[in-house]
């Protein structure tokens, strides 16, 4: 980059929201993927007149832009693959309007997801989606990815609390969609089109979303099964029971032996734990529905059943599911947590596909995940300096794809596209779709210099 481009970012974001240091570019190289793509530079907008400015300039000097949250992502959908600048929203983080009777908040991009849960938590109210890195990731890059988490089998997903956007189109015209209301049914639904778009389409400065109330109370229990498909068949009898829990999660025995030979939580080692939570406005609400739940793990043939008498002991039931991704990351010097979703009714198979993909390819993956919805996130863990062993996980990795599809179901629940599920694309998706993502990504961004190489959306 030529140091007149540089002077001219300068000039739009000021001189102490403008970086090249070698420091910066590093660490915007990467995201929480095994993907790596050095920028050029960085710059850190305060305002959406400056985001249009330098989408502007981008257009006329044909440079990439690269929206950028936390960087949390698992798809590496914010890695520079072709250089470029980094626009780190990280600056832009004000919760703009929180209004209880509307049912609302509108926030800018930067807005860490745990920021606005606290502000609202005073007054009775939560944004639901509660993604595992909530804690650190931004509002923005939970719509460009359409984020989710552990009670989406209940609550849904980050497009289910979208009302509207402001948007900066990759040809710099400003949008805004959507309304402030509970429902429209006023032209296209623009505003979803963006969800989960992966800053492919526009750049989001101003995010309308819709709150809940919090649920006052809830209950929680685990069961065991020395079979898969006892589990798998106890999910969808719970999913089709009349009643729908919270939380329904799955613990897999590679996970489960992961955890007991890092932690001291000494877990039954069998084939399959589920954790589940149920929630209400009265105990005896989510105490009735965790009766039933527990009934159909006994009928399942749950090993055993254990339910938490206080929040303590909650607690502790909760901290296998939370420790199983940290621990998997310690056990070898790569990995990569994939993102399968396969209707409920095929949890079973697919988990039993993931033991027998990992045994054909000798390659070691570790599954846990939302059984509520289908969402199962396969970690697979490997040596990146043996060659062999490279090629035997991205052989797996195909697979788990190609089974899921079979399935009936999806690459990407919750954590997008991104680099990594790009070559698969056309496994789920048909020609035809794949032309009219590719005219979309041409109308919106006739220049393609938003977040380019994502999603396989290049012709």
């Amino acid at each position: 980059m030529n140091q007149a481009l540089k002077d001219k970012l300068k000039q739009i974001v000021g001189e102490a929201n403008f970086s090249d240091a070698l420091i910066d570019m590093v660490s915007f190289a990467s995201d929480a993927s095994e993907h790596k793509g050095r920028p050029w530079a960085a710059i850190w907008p305060t305002e959406r007149d400056q985001v249009q400015q330098v989408v502007l300039l981008a257009n006329q000097e044909g440079f990439p832009i690269i929206p950028r949250g936390a960087g949390t992502g698992l798809a590496g959908m914010v890695v520079p693959q072709k250089g470029g600048v980094v626009m780190d929203f990280s600056r832009m983080r004000r919760i703009l309007e929180i209004n209880i009777t509307d049912r609302v908040a509108v926030v800018q991009p930067g807005v860490i997801y745990a920021q606005l849960e606290k502000a609202l938590a005073p007054h009775g109210f939560c944004f639901p989606p509660d993604p595992a890195s909530g804690k650190a990731c931004t509002l923005g890059g939970n719509v460009a990815t359409n984020a989710g988490g552990v009670k989406g089998a209940k609550y849904g997903t980050t497009k289910d609390y979208v009302l509207g956007l402001e948007v900066v189109l990759g040809d710099g015209r400003v949008m805004r969609t959507g309304t402030r209301t509970m429902k429209t049914s006023s032209g296209y639904d623009l505003t979803h089109l963006f969800v989960g778009s992966e800053g492919t389409l526009g750049i989001t400065t101003e995010i309308t979303l819709k709150i809940n109330p919090k649920p006052r109370t809830s209950a929680t229990a685990t069961a065991t099964f020395h079979r898969l498909a006892d589990a798998g068949n106890a999910v969808s009898r719970i999913m089709s029971s009349g009643i729908i829990p919270s939380v329904l999660e799955i613990l897999g025995r590679e996970t489960i032996q992961a955890i007991n030979q890092n932690t001291d939580l000494n877990l039954p080692e069998v084939d399959a734990m589920l954790l589940a939570e149920t929630d209400g406005y009265t105990q005896a609400e989510a105490d009735f529905q965790m009766d039933l739940v527990m009934d159909i793990f006994r009928q399942s043939n749950a090993r055993e059943v254990k339910r938490a008498a206080d929040e303590r002991q909650a607690a502790e039931l909760w901290q296998a599911r939370k420790s199983a991704y940290a621990v998997l990351a310690r056990i070898k010097p790569n990995f990569v947590l994939e993102d399968v979703t396969v209707p409920m009714s095929q949890v079973a198979a697919m988990l039993e596909g993931v033991a027998e993909i990992a045994r054909r390819n000798q390659v070691q993956i570790a599954t846990f995940g939302h059984a509520g919805d289908g969402n199962l996130h396969p970690q697979i863990l490997w040596d990146g300096s043996d060659p062999a062993e490279v090629a035997r996980v991205e052989k797996a990795a195909g697979e788990l794809f190609e089974l899921a599809v079979k399935l009936g179901g999806t690459l990407s629940g919750e954590h997008g596209i991104g680099l990594s599920k790009a070559p698969y694309m056309p496994l789920e998706h048909d020609p035809v779709a794949l032309d009219n993502m590719r005219a979309i990504k041409r109308l919106f961004d006739p220049n393609n210099i938003l977040n380019p190489g994502k999603m396989a959306l290049e012709d």
